[in-house]
Parts: C-alpha cells; structure tokens; sequence
C-alpha cells in the first residue's frame, strides 16, 4: 500500500474502496472482502445509504481502528452550520465509530449557497478532534477559492469525477498550487466506456494487466487518490494487484492524449438536487 500525505500531515492509503451504489446488505461482504484484500481506506457518503453495512463490515473486521481510514459526506439537504453537525453524529452512529478520518461536503449545490456556512461547521469537528481531515466533493476552481477567501482550513481533498476520458488538469493544477489532493470517483468511468479503448487495450497487453487496473495504475502515478468501487470479489482483488508494475513515461503519455473533457456525472454547477 501506498499512503500520501495531506496539507495537515495525515497519511491517507493512495488506493481505497467505493461504495457508491452498493445496496446495504452487499456493503458489508464488499467492505469484508476488501479489506481481506488489503484496502485500508473506505469511502461512503450518506447518501449511499450503507454508512450502516460499512459499520458492521469494520466491525467484524479484526483490522485496527488505527489502520483503517474511512471517508463519509454530508449530504446537500444537510447543509448549513447546525444541520451538518447532526448530520455528522448521525454518520458516525451508523457507522458505529467515534470519529473519521475524512469528512467531505458532497457538492456545492452552489443556488443555495450553504457550503461556507456548511465548510466552517466541518472545520469545528476538526478542530473538535472528532474528524482527522476535512475536504469537498466536486468542487470547482471558483467553489474551492471562495473557501481558501472565507474559511481558516484549506481543504485537504478535492474528490471529483477524474478518468482518461475527464482527467480535469486545469482543477488539478489548482488543486496541487493549494496543497489540495485531487482524488477520482469514478474512476474507471461510469460505464466502464474506457475499458475498451483501443490504446488502453494495448497497454494492457502489453503489461499482462487488465485494463481496469492499467487505469488505476495511471491514477496512482498521476497522483492522484483512487477509489475503485466492485463488489464482485475477484474484481475487488484485481484492482488491488496495482502495486508490481510501472507504467512508462510513454505509456503515461499515450493515455494523458485520451482526455476528451467527457463527463458522465453532473457539472457541478448543475447538481443542486437536495
């Protein structure tokens, strides 16, 4: 495993697992089967509704609470100083933990302007003890200036929608002149659409790899923070197995040229779903 270190020094593992659209009941034999594996970084949200089967995973689990590193949301309904508060305790009662490692505002659902009023509650928790880093979801260049402008914490992590067909570099350069770590939801796309690109195909055989895990390794050595989500076991396995080869500086190059500024998931100006 391979940890990175954030703006306020704490280690979080490059490579963790997904939840997103994972019902309960099979969030608790992913979650098991993953950290098997040897994950050590969980990423949940409130609005995946299996904060609850996270828990019972981490709690059949016999891996220290020390070792693990687990991330959940605050939702856009749940927005606002007071309300992100009960959110949160809501968060940690299902997840069945005194605190996380990672808090994260969802989106900015910028019509209602709650996210400064919602990011400065996410700063009492840190400072609270209660969440050991902070950070937003799909946020914009705009969205992450106005909180460097209005708030004490710079955020530790910006996860947005990152693959070779959206590689975001413009947000990534931002990001990384603030001390920000970008990290990729969706990382294999929605669709898993760049799984059969011609040029991802090759480099795949080439390294005796799949092509899922040609694009997990071009995260990593883009450095970016991944987290592949799967509940099928052996693919849970595979996208772990990222760790004995190297992509070249060639083959890095041939996929920085499949970037098409292609999204599946909302822009995230448009997202104001609540």
């Amino acid at each position: 495993m391979k940890y990175v270190t954030l703006n306020n020094g704490v280690k979080m593992p490059q490579l963790g697992f997904g939840v997103w659209q994972v019902p309960d009941q099979e969030a608790t034999p992913a979650v098991e089967k993953a950290l098997e594996v040897g994950y050590r970084s969980i990423d949940t949200a409130k609005v995946y509704e299996n904060e609850a089967g996270v828990g019972r995973a981490l709690a059949n689990s016999d891996v220290p609470r020390e070792e693990l590193f687990i991330t959940t949301k605050v939702w856009n309904s749940d927005q606002g100083f007071s309300n992100t508060l009960k959110a949160f305790d809501a968060s940690l009662d299902r997840l069945g933990l005194e605190y996380v490692d990672l808090y994260l505002i969802h989106w900015p659902t910028p019509e209602f302007d709650e996210y400064v009023e919602t990011y400065k509650a996410l700063e009492k928790l840190y400072h609270d003890g209660r969440v050991k880093a902070i950070g937003v979801c799909n946020f914009n260049i705009e969205h992450l200036q106005r909180l460097i402008d209005e708030c004490e914490i710079v955020p530790a992590v910006n996860q947005v929608e990152c693959h070779p067909y959206l590689q975001q570099q413009e947000l990534k350069d931002f990001c990384q002149q603030h001390d920000i770590y970008l990290e990729a939801w969706s990382p294999l796309m929605q669709g898993g659409e760049v799984l059969g690109n011609g040029t991802v195909k090759e480099i795949a055989s080439q390294y005796g790899k799949t092509p899922a895990q040609i694009i997990i390794r071009w995260h990593l050595q883009a450095d970016h923070i991944v987290i592949p989500k799967s509940v099928t076991p052996s693919r849970i396995e595979e996208n772990f197995n990222v760790f004995d080869f190297e992509l070249s500086g060639e083959d890095m190059d041939k996929i920085a040229k499949l970037n098409r500024n292609e999204r599946k998931g909302p822009e995230p100006n448009d997202m104001n779903m609540r």
